[in-house]
């Protein structure tokens, strides 16, 4: 048997990977975690009692703070005050996490959830200073300064590298992280979160996931403690091997080979046999997050620092519920409004607010579903569970929009009635002075006040303002371009008026009477907003396309550049779609299993769309809306609708298609070819805004990352703000293929590759929903200039392209 030179100690961190419904339904999920920690108190008891000797030193980890607080709310009078006191005691140990979350949630919100555990540990006079997380693969570069705002000082790592990869080259090593506003959080960046059971630590619970070897037998009950005797002592040694500069190592251990699983007293007596056997050489002990930091903070070896962002492997699973995180992006982006609106719970309680919070945070935990949702997505385990999860978008949704319903009911918003006024509110919820269009709506019934024309009014100031009137389902929008103080209100009446519209023919248009536009006007003087066959033009931009490729020109006319990439391979927003055949249900998982990184097989088949067609839609003194057609594989109907605003260098795209429902793994893109040629790229995570492979920490992938409310890219003088409402995926490295590239890896070769929106994918082979087929629209802004010439400015505008102003009818 191999064995190792140093005297070693190995800290066990015993807890249960929280997963909201993979391994059963959430609220089945919720009860065991409840009895979990039930389980835990009454082990602890009987060893502190005596009934239970030997199990003597069990110590429990809570993994996420949501179980603590799911307990807490069913537990009675004597079990909170055992849980008090084993928590005082160092028994048990509280994690700053409130969940294992994806990077759909933004960093305020991500602040509030963990100081609930910050909170409920000063109540009970403990401090939190350590969290875990278990499974995920990466946290946004705010996750780690929403810690440090907390007063919690350590971070547990413990990646699943399926899919995925760890950070830095190597994994158990700790690291100080520096946060974006230069304070330091200390990682230690660790192994799977079930190691330990690899390792034979838990009896009846010895499996073999990161340990391949000749031990992992259908009889390994039979030689556990040969195989865990032989394992420990091999894996020590390459340890080691590796220069791994400590005496001691930590490992996660489930009580059960399974996600969710039971905390397990029996543990302690396989520690004791085996520190009776081979204490000397290796001791087994029991330990917390606080008391391994406060060891590792100890000792002499130096720490690296490093400073940046950690895109998480595992953000993906949004795109295969595009629908319903659209959803939850829009009820995300509300919450911010409620708690600017209402600060102080005037209209809305906070239990209501809470309420919204968990709706939200549940949506955008990493469980995407049922374990065998791609298998058999007929299981009714699999239809519930998915239902569920796509519940708490739609509950986050309800309650957010009742909230703001109720606070603009209390701002004096009028209710349906006969004879209401024309007469509507305009706010600026924002920090900052805005200009950003104010919409108001008006039912169908309404439209005949209207028909021989109208004004819109500033009521205070009455001056008259340039609007345009859009059809919109069930009614007519009216839209108006305004500036308002950080804060301010405006009252806006709409005034019917006699118009008479000009009915004159043009002798310096240049329109035939087949009324085809296929010349552009040959004068200076031609209308602000234009359209031929081939191009849409503002005062602003020329877009241009061409049949097949699609949009291949957007020219920035006050500057004269070209804002899509000389080298694009793929025209802006044309749609790349991906599928990697799988004939038969049992390869449906198998093929996806063995993708790795690449999210693709290497016989993936891809289809660029083609242009086909061009319309417009919808011309007026404020904007100029076409519509493109494109065909595409995989898709039945697919269109590109622009509109191009006269007043300012902006415009507003709207991707809508039907995806047709194929069970193999897919992806689709849509290509985003922009690029400054002096301009670095910007990216808002949660807390952020980060440069892409700058900005992150060695090791990371830099293949896709997902975002909050858009990018940007800011050159010298000027910037291009691109707000992505809906989805939040972006690909950067190359689609095809191949090796995946990793931040500073040396070895690999750099290339500028372009930017692509990542909105549908269905690749993984357990928990992603198994088809995406079905109808969607992908909205996305495009602003540029020297107004936007700052990462802070372009971001920001971002933010207010997608959020912009509060308009109501009073």
């Amino acid at each position: 048997m191999v064995k190792p030179t140093r005297k070693w100690t190995i800290d066990i961190i015993h807890h249960s990977h929280t997963d909201i419904g993979y391994t059963e339904r959430q609220e089945k999920i919720e009860r065991y975690h409840v009895h979990f920690i039930r389980q835990a108190l009454q082990i602890l008891q009987d060893a502190k009692r005596g009934a239970k000797k030997e199990w003597l030193g069990f110590k429990w980890t809570c993994e996420t703070f949501w179980a603590v607080e799911r307990f807490l709310q069913q537990a009675t009078p004597a079990e909170k005050a055992a849980f008090q006191a084993f928590v005082q005691s160092g028994d048990i140990s509280l994690s700053g996490t409130y969940l294992n979350m994806t990077e759909l949630i933004d960093a305020p919100l991500l602040a509030r959830m963990i100081n609930r555990s910050v909170d409920y540990a000063k109540s009970i006079g403990v401090t939190v200073d350590s969290a875990m997380t278990a499974d995920i693969n990466g946290y946004s570069w705010g996750f780690a300064q929403c810690l440090v705002d907390a007063g919690i000082e350590h971070l547990f790592s413990c990646i699943h590298t399926h899919h995925g990869m760890f950070p830095l080259g190597r994994k158990q090593t700790p690291f100080w992280w520096e946060t974006p506003r230069g304070q330091r959080l200390l990682v230690w960046n660790g192994e799977h979160y079930m190691v330990g059971n690899d390792l034979g630590l838990a009896p009846n619970a010895f499996f073999s996931y990161t340990i391949h070897d000749e031990l992992a037998t259908p009889s390994i009950a039979d030689n556990h403690w040969t195989a865990m005797e032989t394992r420990i002592m091999r894996y020590l040694h390459q340890l080691e091997q590796e220069a791994y500069p400590y005496d001691f190592v930590p490992v996660m251990l489930s009580g059960l080979l399974t996600d969710n699983a039971s905390p397990n007293g029996a543990i302690m007596e396989l520690v004791n046999r085996w520190n009776e056997a081979h204490g000397e050489e290796v001791f087994l002990q029991m330990t917390t997050l606080s008391d391994f930091f406060a060891k590792l903070k100890r000792q002499s070896a130096e720490i690296p620092v490093y400073r940046g962002d950690w895109p998480d492997w595992w953000s993906d699973g949004p795109a295969s519920t595009a629908a319903h995180t659209q959803l939850f992006r829009d009820a995300q982006r509300q919450f911010r409004l409620v708690t600017k609106l209402d600060p102080r719970h005037e209209v809305i309680p906070e239990a209501n607010i809470r309420e919204m919070e968990e709706q939200l945070t549940l949506y955008a935990e990493h469980t995407w579903g049922y374990s065998h949702s791609v298998t058999e997505p007929w299981n009714p385990m699999v239809q519930s569970l998915g239902a569920r999860k796509e519940a708490y978008a739609a509950n986050a949704s309800r309650l957010v929009h009742t909230a703001m319903d109720a606070i603009l009911e209390a701002k004096g918003e009028a209710m349906l009635a006969p004879g209401r006024e024309l007469r509507f509110k305009v706010l600026n919820p924002h920090a900052t002075d805005i200009v950003a269009d104010a919409k108001m709506y008006l039912d169908d019934w309404e439209l005949p006040k209207l028909k021989q024309g109208f004004e819109v009014r500033d009521e205070a100031s009455g001056e008259v303002y340039a609007h345009q009137l859009s059809r919109v389902s069930r009614g007519a929008q009216v839209a108006i371009s305004t500036r308002l103080q950080a804060g301010e209100e405006k009252v806006f009446r709409i005034i019917p008026t006699d118009v008479q519209e000009e009915k004159t023919t043009s002798s310096l248009q240049l329109l035939a009477l087949d009324r085809v536009k296929d010349v552009r006007d040959f004068h200076a003087f031609a209308p602000a907003l234009r359209m031929t066959e081939n191009a849409i033009e503002s005062p602003h931009a020329l877009i241009a396309w061409e049949a097949e490729k699609g949009i291949v020109r957007w020219l920035d006319k006050q500057t004269g550049i070209d804002l899509i990439d000389e080298a694009a391979v793929h025209a802006a927003f044309s749609p790349i779609y991906e599928v990697t055949p799988a004939d038969r249900q049992n390869e449906m998982g198998s093929v996806r299993r063995k993708m790795g990184r690449n999210r693709k097989g290497m016989n993936v088949q891809r289809d660029i769309g083609a242009l086909v067609s061009v319309t417009e839609i919808e011309r007026g003194p404020r904007w100029l809306t076409c519509e493109l057609t494109y065909n595409v594989k995989g898709m039945s109907y697919y269109v590109v609708r622009l509109t191009v605003f006269a007043d300012e260098p902006k415009v507003d795209v709207s991707v809508r298609l039907h995806k047709e429902s194929v069970w193999a793994p897919e992806n689709v893109y849509l290509s985003l070819p922009f690029r400054l040629a002096d301009g670095q790229l910007w990216l808002e995570k949660a807390g952020a805004v980060i440069r892409p492979e700058i900005d992150q920490l060695p090791g990371t992938g830099a293949d896709f990352y997902s975002v909050q409310e858009g990018v940007a890219w800011v050159g010298s003088t000027t910037g291009l703000s691109i707000a992505m409402p809906d989805s939040p995926l972006v690909q950067l490295g190359p689609i095809t293929f191949g090796e995946r590239r990793l931040s500073a890896q040396p070895s690999v070769e750099r290339s500028n590759e372009p930017l692509y929106a990542w909105v549908l994918n269905n690749f993984w082979e357990t928990n992603f929903k198994a088809t995406v087929g079905g109808f969607y629209e992908f909205r996305y802004s495009l602003f540029w200039g020297q107004d936007v010439n700052s990462p802070d400015k372009a971001i920001a505008q971002c933010h207010l392209l997608n959020q912009g102003t509060v308009c109501y009818r009073i």
